[in-house]
């Protein structure tokens, strides 16, 4: 399964559904070597060249409920509706 958020796609998707933590790579998640948060309280995860190569996305399932879109800045403001992680997030 495949997770598009802003220009990025992730290939690697794992949702733990019991404490509600969605886990997004492109590739190999060993890979990142640095992480930062992002203002929303999101980790993202970049590779030795500084790119961006994971998000660690917390409780998208109560943003979504709530909220209904997951904002995420990458450093880019982007915001990610039920379309991009219902599947994802109903798989687990």
């Amino acid at each position: 399964m495949i997770v598009r958020i802003g220009d990025i796609n992730f290939d690697r998707v794992d949702y733990d559904r019991d404490v509600d933590v969605l886990y997004l790579h492109v590739g190999d998640p060993s890979t990142a070597v640095d992480f930062d948060g992002t203002p929303e309280g999101h980790h993202v995860r970049f590779d030795k060249d500084g790119n961006l190569v994971g998000i660690t996305l917390l409780h998208p399932k109560m943003l979504l409920d709530e909220d209904g879109k997951i904002t995420i800045t990458i450093p880019e403001r982007v915001e990610v509706g039920h379309e991009a992680l219902d599947e994802v997030l109903a798989a687990a």
